[in-house]
């Protein structure tokens, strides 16, 4: 009957609800005289029938003056209730006066009494009502318990009172006073409590809020959760919240960055705007992983004029819209030119470079994924190697004052041409650094990013959703981790301490075992990995080898010639570089072999150059193998 009566129509409802009220009234009446005179059958002369019809209609018409008539019930806040017992103390001052008026026999007590009767009559059945009608919204609502009983926690169970899809049924908190208490309506426990909740009431998520707890006793609360058999996930950060990035009923996963632990160092404000301020600005590779972020940092430093440059067509409109909506909302006033184009191109880049008076230039467009660069070899090494030394000597050409490379640790002892074409890209900076003085070159070195293209966090979010199994490459290998926007941070920091030709590398922290981080994945999404001990888990860990140019672990230093920097996450590496003759000749056998197409050529000069290249196996370059087989 609850059902048909939510169905009906609007205007039916309002009419059920308005003829409830003109009964409830008189009736709020008859049960204050009843309870004054202590009869049920209380006698009243027809002053009181004329008193309760007047306060009936002008308790009707206030009560539609405010709208009530109007409002969802199961919507209503708890506002519209204060408004309802404003109007039910108007109904009762009306009853009084009226009741002088026409000379009722009505008691004045009666009339204290008869705000108690109204407000159980009009007020109460609309709870009920409410309260009834959310509960069945919420039948399917999975319980959740909520980690963290501060101001966020608060909000959050506040935020999930009428979610239809999590239902917080306690929480969870390590500050012994709160231990014990109820916190709107649900009762605070301690860590150790959890496995009892889990017992008492069927639960699988608990969610995180955990304000501005730092990461590094977020990594220790999550390592202890990973242990139990519940899925973690958490809710924005604070700072989002505020900024309006995130909601903060947005549940998501646990992110990597809560598993790495660290606390980021506040950049030095001096050094992001040092070079970017009131400059002309171009970034390469402007709509990639480290470039897009680069753009986003720039930004906010109010360059003169940010020039984005990608091959790519989509990228750089997709990054293009969201600077313009950026420079927009903040008034930052910076001019935004966007322009298609290959790094490969050096009379094209010389002329864009003239032409806007560029003064800084990150240089972050390059090919990236190893594998794909070793099945790849020439383009791999004509993007990565000859694209940095043409744009390099475009921004002589046109006097660019600074010009920083984003370079990789694979750079360092390479076992595939990827990290190999970095490292000779390094070198030709070098070389030209001492050639000339007009540029100034330097260039960072740091470890995966985490949310890049190709990154593994994903991917394992992927195959866990799909049921299994994660596939990881060798049970040994291990990587560095930063986050995007503190990798962006540290490179136009680094560039801007550069003295000329400086190889800088950012501390990545401590280093991750990937079998370690897909484990603690299934066990924070709640499951269990199966393995031959367990062949009941959840999901399966599979090792698919090493892919061709894969190392199982990565470097971020060629020697131990290390010197601190004053930033406690930047170093600087003094290695050996080539003279710009002996460069030059270098890539003048390299550009001969790579024009021709000569992949065994190209493979011995990568080998003969001072980059360290150890190869592994045979060289995969698709085409050249496909050649071969003729």
């Amino acid at each position: 009957m609850l059902q048909k009566l939510l169905e009906s129509k609007r205007s039916t409802k309002r009419l059920i609800t308005l003829g409830y009220d003109a009964l409830a009234i008189p009736l709020a009446i008859y049960i204050a005289l009843a309870l004054r005179h202590g009869d049920v059958s209380p006698t009243f002369n027809d002053g009181v029938v004329i008193s309760a019809i007047i306060t009936t209609l002008t308790t009707l018409g206030i009560f539609v003056k405010l709208g009530f008539y109007r409002a969802v019930i199961r919507f209503m806040t708890s506002q519209a209730f204060s408004s309802i017992g404003i109007g039910i103390l108007i109904s009762a001052t009306t009853l009084g006066t009226s009741s002088f008026l026409t000379q009722a026999s009505l008691p004045r007590s009666s009339v204290i009494i008869y705000i108690f009767t109204a407000f159980a009559l009009l007020a109460l059945p609309r709870l009920f009502i409410r309260s009834l009608v959310q509960q069945q919204g919420r039948a399917g609502a999975e319980p959740v318990i909520i980690y963290g009983a501060g101001q966020q926690g608060l909000e959050l169970s506040h935020s999930l009172a009428t979610n239809k899809d999590c239902k917080p049924i306690a929480f969870i908190d390590d500050c012994k006073k709160k231990q014990g208490t109820q916190i709107n309506g649900l009762k605070v426990y301690s860590y150790d409590s959890i496995d009892e909740i889990l017992e008492d009431r069927p639960c699988q998520k608990i969610l995180l809020a955990l304000g501005d707890t730092s990461f590094a006793k977020r990594k220790q609360l999550i390592e202890k959760l990973s242990h139990k058999k519940i899925e973690v996930l958490t809710t924005p950060a604070v700072a989002d919240i505020i900024s309006g990035k995130a909601k903060l009923e947005e549940i998501r996963e646990v992110e990597i960055e809560d598993l790495l632990g660290r606390d980021p160092v506040s950049p030095d404000n001096g050094l992001i705007s040092q070079n970017i301020t009131s400059k002309v600005v171009l970034v390469t590779g402007a709509g990639g992983s480290i470039g897009s972020e680069l753009c986003r940092q720039a930004i906010k430093q109010k360059p003169t004029t940010l020039i984005l440059f990608e091959l790519n067509e989509f990228s750089l409109y997709s990054i293009e819209q969201e600077l313009t909506r950026t420079n927009e909302e903040k008034g930052l006033g910076v001019k935004l030119i966007s322009i298609l184009g290959s790094v490969q191109r050096q009379n094209r880049l010389e002329t864009i470079f003239k032409t806007f008076k560029v003064q800084t230039i990150y240089h972050a467009a390059a090919y990236k994924h190893v594998p794909l660069v070793e099945h790849n070899v020439v383009e791999g090494v004509r993007n990565n190697v000859f694209g940095t030394w043409y744009c390099a000597e475009a921004a002589i050409a046109a006097g660019v004052e600074r010009f920083v490379l984003v370079s990789t640790d694979k750079a360092v002892r390479p076992t595939n041409v990827m990290g190999t074409s970095k490292r000779l890209a390094e070198l030709v900076l070098q070389a030209l650094n001492e050639r000339q003085s007009d540029t100034l070159f330097c260039m960072v070195r740091f470890g995966n990013v985490l949310g890049s293209s190709g990154s593994v966090v994903p991917l394992f979010r992927k195959q866990i959703k799909g049921g299994g199994p994660i596939t990881v490459t060798h049970p040994d290998i291990i990587r560095y981790f930063m986050t995007i926007p503190e990798a962006s941070q540290l490179v136009i920091q680094a560039g801007a301490m550069g003295k000329g030709g400086d190889v800088f590398v950012l501390d990545m922290g401590e280093p991750v075992k990937i079998t370690s981080l897909a484990k603690k994945m299934i066990q924070l999404s709640g499951l269990t990995e199966k393995t031959e001990e367990d062949p009941n888990g959840d999901i399966e860990i599979e090792f698919s080898g090493l892919r061709p140019g894969e190392k199982l672990y990565e470097e971020l230093l060629i020697g131990d010639n290390v010197e601190g920097t004053t930033h406690p996450r930047i170093m600087t590496a003094h290695e050996i570089f080539l003279s710009w003759p002996e460069t030059h000749n270098f890539l003048h056998r390299l550009d001969q072999a790579c024009h021709e197409f000569r992949v065994d050529d190209v493979i011995k000069l990568l080998l003969e150059a001072p980059a360290a290249y150890n190869k592994q196996e045979n060289c995969p370059d698709w085409v050249m193998n496909a050649s071969n087989k003729r």
